[in-house]
């Protein structure tokens, strides 16, 4: 009786056991990002393709979709063709059909539906096949990697190895994380029904891992700090006019603008063409983010105005000038600049927002670059006189800095330094499975 009671018992926790693995629905979802010393791009790893093969991957914030090249290696027994009229089509926007004129093969098949992938790195766009195939993650309860799930059919585009030119060695596509219905993020929030939400936290070093975070809160860094108790938030800015390489009539872009309406250096206002900072009814203006952007970018007139009050306030400070080094166009003496929690001791750097006491501050860690042994430079290049957008926040100003982008709300939700409490994104328990 007894043995019997231990046997039935045994039966119902193994059937549950079994049933949790089965309908274990992940709350969140985390890759690593690492950057590429060679080329300053940002890069992670997905597994994809049946069997699994890990693919390395330029991530892309404001990329449209996942692309990768399928014509060297690609091979795949769950690979699936989006075909003309279908669901994924409609899902992708896709309005073009096409046939391949030779045998099928990844990225060539009769009856598909077509999109434009994008090397934003160089601004070149083509066509290829909108498919679907097998890709794995893992998931993560904010503090801790957990175990890997799947996503049968995660649609993404075939492109020709070509696009690949300018990325980082090894690379086989990029990861789009964009205001899109088939970008990584919205992907991943449909298929385990979790808020359309993710973060980015990048790493200033070549040597560890940063992180990105699909879903909700807690993103918590080693010592137990949870960044996502404090974040200033502000509304993510819809640009009606596509900012891609290449786009049909009356697409919107798909890329992230915040309204930055004024700047300030060391709590000074900057004088400025404050037009510039909005986007006009072509989609001219504008703050944007980038991760393809190692420098922030600015139009030439906000330049000078920002590098002018700039050398003000350093040559106020005792901060001594020298020759500028390329793509630099400010550049100062180490030698009399002291060290700080937040990096240099150089002037801080305002982003006003919706309102006067709501700004990005960016201290020395994210706005000066060490060149060398005895030079700093201002980590800000001149974008000319005609940009498509007058301020694009580059990768070095966010490292460090953990960003909630919330696409449910329109909100972006963002740390400023996460240096100020004595923690970085390259403190993400990547070793634990607890």
């Amino acid at each position: 009786m007894a043995s019997s009671l231990i046997l039935s018992s045994l039966l119902l926790f193994l059937v549950s056991v079994s049933q949790a693995q089965q309908s274990f629905r992940p709350k969140a979802l985390v890759l690593p990002v690492t950057k590429d010393a060679s080329t300053l791009q940002y890069l992670t790893q997905l597994n994809q393709r049946t069997p699994l093969v890990a693919i390395n991957l330029v991530v892309d914030v404001g990329g449209q979709f996942l692309w990768v090249d399928c014509d060297q290696g690609y091979v795949s027994s769950s690979y699936l063709p989006a075909r003309c009229g279908s669901a994924q089509c409609s899902l992708a926007k896709s309005t073009s059909c096409g046939d391949c004129n030779s045998a099928p093969r990844p990225g060539c098949n009769n009856n598909t539906c077509g999109l434009l992938p994008d090397n934003t790195v160089t601004n070149t766009a083509t066509s290829g096949e909108l498919t679907q195939d097998v890709v794995s993650i893992q998931s993560t309860d904010g503090k801790n990697p957990g175990r890997v799930v799947t996503v049968p059919r995660f649609l993404f585009t075939c492109a020709p190895t070509f696009l690949l030119e300018g990325l980082a060695s090894g690379v086989v596509g990029m990861a789009g994380l964009g205001r899109t219905r088939i970008a990584l993020p919205s992907q991943f929030a449909a298929a385990f029904s979790f808020h359309r939400k993710f973060a980015i936290c990048l790493t200033s070093s070549t040597t560890s891992k940063g992180v990105i975070f699909f879903g909700g809160g807690p993103y918590v860094m080693l010592p137990n700090i949870d960044i996502s108790s404090s974040l200033i938030y502000t509304p993510l800015i819809l640009n009606p006019v596509s900012t891609a390489s290449a786009f049909s009539q009356g697409e919107a872009s798909t890329e992230y603008f915040i309204g930055v309406k004024s700047i300030k250096i060391n709590e000074k206002a900057v004088s400025l063409n404050s037009t510039l900072l909005s986007i006009d009814n072509s989609g001219v203006g504008g703050t944007k983010i980038s991760t393809v952007n190692p420098y922030t970018v600015m139009e030439s007139s906000i330049y000078k105005a920002v590098t002018e009050a700039f050398i003000q306030e350093a040559s106020s400070m005792g901060i001594t000038r020298v020759a500028a080094v390329a793509p630099f166009g400010v550049c100062f003496s180490s030698k009399n600049i002291s060290s700080t929690r937040v990096g240099p001791a150089v002037p801080t750097i305002d982003l006003v927002l919706q309102n006067q006491s709501t700004f990005w501050r960016i201290f020395g860690a994210n706005s000066m670059v060490q060149v060398s042994n005895d030079v700093l430079c201002l980590g800000i290049v001149n974008g000319g006189s005609n940009p498509r957008t007058s301020i694009v926040i580059g990768g070095h100003q966010l490292e460090d800095n953990l960003l909630q982008f919330d696409l449910a709300t329109s909100r972006l939700g963002f740390s400023s330094s996460l240096l100020f409490r004595q923690t970085t994104c390259s403190n993400f328990n990547f070793t634990s499975n607890a």
